[in-house]
């Protein structure tokens, strides 16, 4: 094929005079370059073939010394190993955290950043070791699309329903994961699923459909924060469409990710997205026509066989060579950020891995990062006649009852933890000598029932498998879910279990391990305590004895809305909110609200102030109000500040989350707690003037503990 011959073009770009470091031979490789000096240089002195083949995330140009910049999986934690064998047979150990949903329910921004500085450096230091060399430093995360339905089977993956919130928490991982250097980065965060893509169920050909205000408002601001405020340069494109148009192949990337947001890297497909385009989508009809399409809609990345239809696109003059330059200018763009093309010593997290320092997932800084987030994570959910903390001192014999208490289950994305500590294992070491603890898996032969009558207190441990228990695209019972299956119920099957363990022993504790939220109105109504908790933490265990004992108080909050039936939700496909989704327009009240999470201490709220009640569109105002522990236990609380339109749009909605803070308080003290609100913050897409305005007005601003408990209230101006 005469256009892509492998021919070398030198085409000077600049006067460059050579430097005298014998590493650097070209101006691409000098760091004292513009950035975009330096990715013109390469890009001329590269063949088509070449340039053709960059477009795969395990190539880079050997002969002019560029090196592969290879991709790894790391939603919580480096995945080199795990269920899904990301080590590719030979799977080595990292830190790994709870679940994202879980690593959310901490509301601790601060913890999740601190979180992917840890993976950030285990990226580096097993790519950049010696002995191990393995993975890449393009990072699949974090996952910023929207868990706006229960029986999505990705829930797992993302933070929860809320845009603001999961925006805040995407932007932390992603500055965790890229580091503080003013110049270059740890790792470079790559967002997915952008955007919309939240059905497992037929996703290689469905279409997400809501109005262009629900993109702006809802579906691509955790994005948007991600890039903005995160830094983040990356993102992997959705196998769905949006309204239509399949979103491998949206306008937005250019129109607005590109040139409105100034997200100028790496923009990848999905796995098999591609070839989606004709088999399930059926959008084209060749290949060459969807790789011409992908490469101008701004794809740069292919995660697929794509060689065949870009070489026959370039061929038929669907697609020119200076529009695959254009496309790869992202990708030199990170290999610059992450200082591959520069001098080995003029990046300092090149240095990471290189000495022999020790493996950093064996140390306690790393282990400690685990332990803190999964303690963070648990929330208290019911807590009647004060059951929970347990007294070691009055509770003689502990029944464990159910499969999760013996078990540290791994979801599709997870690494190999370093090691586990079970529920069972934990409790034991936390009860001593004086508390004896017995284990049943089941009722089988009534064996969970004898345990319970004959103890003091059961603790009974339920859940989903997050590998659904069964091969790929199938899951074992309805409530399961995981990627390719969406979940056909949120009745908990174990709640037979509970009932069961209740009847024996009323002194009954449930410890929900779940992905997902569960309509446990049983279990709400007649267990004295619940304790929920995600899977895949390493240091799963711990926490939970902890939690049990009164070493820590539980402050974790719900992210999603949890219902009490599948009725109180639109269908699945019906990707309008303002239908009945989410805290801010369900119908009807909930098992659980968003933000939701009890304390074993009280906590009061008052004295809200704003430091400025007028507003100016561009203005900022603080809010405080001071938090007091009015109980006999320190504990943490975390105060949520909600945002409600007075006048003007009657479809805004009901409240929404614009603030949030984790404080921790003693017993007996009183803390003064500060939220910056900034208006633009409020703003939302005006049809009529096409752009993203803030309404003016009154609004009402609500301050509390979840978004069903608001208990200071005030009225600002925005002018």
């Amino acid at each position: 094929m005469k256009s892509i011959q492998s021919v070398v073009l030198l085409i000077p770009i600049l006067a460059w005079t050579a430097s005298a470091d014998p590493g650097v031979k070209y101006p691409f490789q000098d760091a004292s370059l513009a950035v975009d000096e330096r990715v013109q240089n390469l890009i001329s002195l590269m063949t088509l073939p070449e340039k053709v083949e960059l477009l795969s995330p395990a190539s880079g140009v050997k002969r002019l010394g560029v090196p592969v910049m290879a991709t790894c999986e790391g939603l919580h934690g480096m995945a080199m190993g795990g269920p899904s064998n990301w080590g590719q047979r030979n799977p080595h150990p990292t830190t790994i955290f709870p679940q994202a949903i879980g690593m959310a329910e901490s509301w601790d921004a601060e913890l999740l950043q601190r979180a992917g500085g840890v993976e950030g450096y285990e990226v580096r230091y097993m790519v950049q070791s010696p002995k191990l060399h393995r993975g890449g430093l393009v990072v699949f995360a974090p996952n910023a699309d929207m868990g706006r339905d229960p029986r999505w089977g990705r829930t797992e993956e993302c933070y929860g329903e809320d845009p603001y919130f999961n925006g805040t928490m995407a932007a932390a991982y992603v500055r965790g994961l890229q580091g503080n250097d003013p110049k270059y980065w740890l790792t470079a965060s790559l967002m997915k699923h952008f955007f919309a893509n939240s059905n497992e169920d037929g996703r290689e050909g469905s279409s997400s459909d809501f109005p262009m205000s629900l993109f702006r408002d809802y579906y691509s601001v955790a994005f948007r924060m991600g890039f903005q405020e995160g830094g983040s340069r990356c993102f992997m494109t959705a196998y769905n469409a949006w309204n239509g148009i399949p979103c491998i192949v949206q306008p937005v990337i250019r129109n607005i990710v590109q040139k409105e947001w100034g997200v100028e890297g790496i923009v990848c497909t999905d796995g098999g997205a591609y070839g989606d385009l004709m088999t399930h989508h059926h959008y084209f009809a060749t290949s060459n026509q969807a790789a011409a399409a992908c490469v101008e809609a701004g794809i740069n990345k292919f995660l697929d066989n794509y060689r065949g239809g870009v070489e026959r696109a370039l061929t038929n003059n669907e697609l020119t060579e200076a529009q695959i330059d254009e496309a790869l200018k992202g990708t030199i763009r990170v290999m610059i950020k992450l200082g591959l093309l520069d001098p080995t010593n003029a990046c300092p997290y090149n240095r990471i891995g290189a000495g022999g320092e020790p493996e950093p997932w064996t140390t306690e800084k790393d282990r400690s990062v685990a332990r803190k987030l999964t303690e963070e994570s648990i929330v208290l959910l019911k807590n009647a006649h004060g059951l929970l903390p347990l007294d070691k001192r009055r509770v003689k014999s502990m029944a464990l009852i159910g499969r999760y208490a013996a078990e540290v289950v791994e979801d599709w994305y997870s690494g190999t933890p370093a090691y586990t500590n079970t529920p069972l294992d934990a409790i034991r070491l936390e009860a001593g000598s004086k508390i004896l603890v017995n284990y049943a898996r089941d009722n089988e032969i009534g064996a969970a029932e004898i345990l319970a009558r004959g103890a003091d207190v059961a603790v009974v441990f339920v859940g989903n498998h997050p590998l659904g228990d069964a091969p790929w695209e199938k899951v074992a019972l309805p409530s399961y879910g995981k990627e390719a299956v969406d979940r056909k119920s949120i009745t908990l099957e174990d709640e037979d279990l509970i009932k069961a363990v209740y009847h024996a022993n009323p002194r009954t504790v449930v410890v929900l391990v779940s992905s997902f939220p569960y309509a446990i109105n049983w279990t709400q109504a007649h267990a004295t305590a619940i304790l929920h908790i995600t899977h895949g933490s390493e240091e799963e265990g711990t926490a939970i004895a902890e939690a049990l004992f009164g070493d820590i108080n539980p402050a974790g909050r719900l992210v999603e809305t949890w219902p009490r039936s599948l009725d109180q939700i639109p269908p699945m496909m019906d990707y309008d909110i303002r239908h009945g989704r989410t805290y801010m327009y369900f119908k009807g009240k909930p098992l659980y609200p968003f933000g939701y999470g009890l304390s074993y201490t009280k906590f009061a709220y008052s004295d809200l102030a704003v430091s400025a009640p007028e507003l100016a569109a561009d203005g900022e105002t603080t809010v405080s109000f001071n938090v007091k522990n009015t109980g006999a236990r320190d504990g943490d609380e975390v105060p949520q500040l909600y945002m409600r339109q007075l006048t003007g749009d009657a479809s805004a909605p009901r409240k929404e989350l614009r603030g949030f803070r984790r404080v921790s308080v003693g017993a007996g003290q009183t803390v003064r707690v500060e939220v910056a609100l900034k208006a633009k913050t409020l703003a939302r897409w005006d049809d009529a003037r096409n752009a993203m305005t803030v309404p003016s007005g009154e609004w009402e601003l609500m301050v509390g503990p979840s978004s069903a408990d608001t208990r200071l209230r005030k009225t600002i101006l925005i002018q």
